[in-house]
């Protein structure tokens, strides 16, 4: 996955903090005690127990534990989710899973986070956006704005935007043009997230 990280740019960009402050000029702010803020509470806490782990077995818990792994796998494929056999769902779910974990493993080396932040929650289109601010011990800081599905009472993590990037459109973007170059051969990039 292609690393849109702090050192890529100095801070958001205005276009994205606009488009952050419109979101939530626009939805209806939550309650500091809504069960989102506190699902994301413990979700965050995960995630910094991961951080500091730092392999790739510390994250794959937490993601099989709080993503929207089929959401986010499905839509990763984009035009060639209808090529995507039902005999190759489950290995094609475990590789999403192996791919992002790899992700975030390799990050905690680079950019190790001191602390962070919970802001606001609101309501968007049936899911619910909560805005964080992360501080690494460079000394620098980024926002990340997360997006959650809901399922019955249980919330899962459907994306993350770091300085207004979409991680999940970004993977969509590398697992398609991989697709697109082997001819739309899905099983190929099944077989390459599975290795």
């Amino acid at each position: 996955m292609r690393r849109h990280t702090p050192e890529h740019r100095r801070g958001p960009s205005r276009r994205a903090v606009l488009g952050a402050a419109m979101m939530f000029a626009a939805a209806p702010a939550m309650a500091a005690d809504h069960p989102s803020i506190a699902y994301m509470k413990q979700f965050a806490k995960e995630m910094l127990n991961a951080h500091r782990q730092g392999t790739v077995g510390s994250f794959r818990k937490v993601i099989e534990r709080h993503a929207d792994v089929a959401a986010i796998a499905d839509y990763s494929l984009g035009q060639y989710r209808k090529k995507l056999l039902a005999g190759q769902k489950q290995r094609y779910y475990g590789g999403v899973v192996t791919f992002m974990s790899r992700y975030f493993a390799d990050q905690s080396r680079i950019y190790p986070i001191a602390k962070y932040e919970i802001g606001d929650a609101a309501a968007d289109d049936g899911e619910v956006v909560i805005n964080s601010k992360v501080y690494l011990l460079s000394g620098q800081s980024y926002t990340v704005v997360w997006r959650l599905s809901k399922n019955g009472s249980r919330y899962k993590v459907r994306d993350a935007k770091v300085l207004g990037f979409s991680m999940v459109y970004m993977q969509r973007g590398l697992f398609t043009s991989f697709i697109s170059k082997r001819n739309g051969d899905v099983e190929q990039l099944v077989a390459a997230l599975t290795r």
